[in-house]
């Protein structure tokens, strides 16, 4: 739209996007697990992770792998917090994870998900309430976490935006840095440790376009934490920002020789 040209336009058309993302955080070895898997089931499943912000990508720290007791005491938790959500009928109260937004996307997101079973990948899936569909009339996405994928499996690869999360694990912190920078799409990231060190390292070398330490990786407010893209994430200033309202002016510069040769009598 910003790329066609009105007949009686006389300006380039002003963009400022803040697209999709493929948000990984990161549980080093040090971080309050009961911290970390409060935060990220809502990252993950609130909205029935139809948002741009949502954490896709949980990539844990442990040098002994998967098989780690670090590793699999994070993926205990949190397959069981994700136990706890309710699916339902967002119009009651009790509701925790509602319909997807139409068929297209619960067949794209059900795709990710089948397939990620047919390769033999760990899932723990919640059930869908028999009949909800015909009751609402809306398409359900049960929410589901694959554990073990690698870095380069379509989970942790390719955008879902659907209640999926896949768990990854890297060897060091410099490595789940690593893994999580791969992605081309950068709009959040997220950290839980409780070392200073890696807290500073995670602020320089961390690229996305909000950072988000021990708390989750959704929630940016107008005015109060802006957000916007970076990488393929998006363009333009910050949402929400001051910066913004620069991005809807035309800035104009006028210069002006100061030394004068005599005046012109003004009338």
């Amino acid at each position: 739209a910003a790329a066609k040209v009105e007949a009686d336009q006389g300006f380039v058309k002003k963009v400022v996007c803040e697209m999709g993302g493929k948000n990984a955080v990161i549980v080093d070895t040090s971080a309050d697990l009961d911290e970390a898997v409060k935060h990220m089931r809502h990252a993950a499943f609130a909205f029935q992770g139809q948002k741009c912000s949502a954490c896709s990508r949980m990539i844990v720290v442990d040098p002994e792998g998967p098989t780690g007791e670090h590793s699999k005491a994070f993926a205990r938790r949190f397959t069981n917090a994700m136990r706890s959500l309710v699916v339902g009928d967002p119009m009651h109260s009790g509701t925790d994870v509602g319909p997807v937004i139409d068929e297209e996307a619960n067949a794209k997101i059900m795709g990710f998900i089948e397939r990620g079973k047919q390769r033999g990948l760990d899932c723990v899936q919640l059930e869908i309430p028999e009949g909800i569909e015909a009751n609402t009339g809306r398409s359900y996405v049960p929410p589901t976490v694959f554990t073990g994928v690698s870095e380069d499996d379509e989970l942790a690869t390719d955008e879902i935006f659907g209640p999926v999360a896949a768990i990854l694990h890297a060897a060091s912190f410099e490595d789940a840095l690593r893994i999580a920078n791969s992605s081309r799409y950068k709009l959040t990231g997220g950290v839980f440790t409780r070392m200073p060190a890696h807290i500073e390292q995670a602020k320089r070398e961390f690229r996305v376009g909000n950072l988000y330490i021990n708390r989750s990786n959704t929630g940016a407010l107008v005015a109060r934490h802006p957000i916007g893209g970076f990488g393929m994430s998006g363009d333009g200033s910050k949402a929400g920002g001051s910066g913004v309202l620069l991005q809807y002016v035309a800035p104009r510069a006028s210069a002006e020789t100061t030394m004068r040769r005599g005046f012109a009598p003004e009338l």
